[in-house]
């Protein structure tokens, strides 16, 4: 029997040609630059530079693995860790059109979650890309770990929640001083980011904005596993039970879904795959009624702020 109900990836990322040359025309980081041996490198503030594949993001090799992945729709994410959104906006607006430009032309199968240069950021940056059709804004994480950083990004917030259009939280460019382990930002700075991201949106965020919907990739750095620990030192307890924060499944595999998803309850996971930076998304460990909930109910929440409608789930 046919699937009735859209099956939803909610975290993606693709790099589409006006982007690229974008990139290669910058001269400092963020940037791609040609490598003397061919091919290309890209060049990070903090990172080390890195060779570049291009094959992953052309676009009809995505619809080919969105349909290998059983994958109806997928919402597509500049890459934050770039670091665009913290350039000065003269550096950071044409990058940034380059990409909308790319990603808005796409059309289906994909969404977009849209980017916006936080210097001198306005409420009409934001109106502007959900008319053209974004999904949501993401940010990053960085704008929720301090008190002044959220009350500068609040206005961008509240032109989301009067819109009634969701949030996605995304960790940014990795600080100066990282270690240089390879993979230290992904699974230490980023992972850190996240887990005070979360804390700071609870603190700072949701208590003057009650009705926007908000979803944290890489299921927050599993911070509501410390419920027990923030709540005996006088955190936001409410954090972990809010029923419009919501958390994407990318880089964790079933053990971490299944302890995430028994503080703040099953209908808080959302389906991201982080493609093309993991390739094929890990199982969720959580049966065909866990899967439909993941990919299909709980995304609609997220997205629309409805339900989607009750169908057969195919085991």
């Amino acid at each position: 029997m046919p699937r009735t109900v859209s099956r939803i990836d909610v975290h993606q990322h693709l790099w589409p040609d006006p982007f690229l040359a974008a990139l290669g025309r910058r001269s400092a980081a963020p940037a791609l630059r040609h490598a003397p041996g061919g091919g290309l490198t890209l060049v990070l503030a903090g990172e080390a530079e890195a060779p570049f594949e291009p094959a992953p993001h052309d676009p009809d090799r995505r619809r080919d693995d969105l349909r290998a992945d059983g994958i109806d729709r997928a919402l597509v994410c500049m890459s934050v860790p770039l670091g665009v959104e913290t350039l000065p906006r003269a550096e950071a607006q044409p990058v940034l059109d380059a990409w909308h430009d790319g990603v808005f032309a796409l059309g289906d199968p994909f969404d977009v979650w849209g980017a916006v240069a936080l210097d001198g950021a306005q409420t009409a940056d934001v109106d502007a890309l959900l008319d053209r059709g974004a999904a949501g804004i993401a940010l990053p994480a960085a704008a929720f770990t301090r008190p002044e950083a959220v009350a500068a990004v609040r206005p961008l917030l509240e032109a989301l929640q009067e819109r009634d259009r969701p949030l996605l939280v995304h960790p940014g460019a990795v600080p100066p001083g990282t270690p240089s382990v390879p993979w230290w930002p992904a699974a230490v700075g980023y992972v850190t980011e996240l887990h005070a991201a979360w804390h700071g949106f609870g603190a700072w965020a949701r208590p003057a904005l009650e009705t926007l919907r908000v979803v944290f990739v890489a299921l927050a750095g599993c911070a509501p596993l410390h419920v027990e620990r923030f709540v005996g030192r006088g955190g936001p307890a409410l954090a972990a039970f809010d029923p419009l924060t919501f958390y994407d499944t990318s880089s964790y595999g079933p053990r971490a879904i299944e302890a995430v998803g028994a503080v703040v309850g099953l209908d808080q996971l959302v389906h991201g795959s982080d493609r093309p930076v993991l390739g094929a998304p890990h199982e969720h460990g959580l049966g065909a009624a866990g899967d439909h909930a993941l990919t299909s109910v709980n995304p609609a929440r997220l997205l629309a702020g409805e339900t989607a409608p009750a169908v057969e789930v195919l085991a």
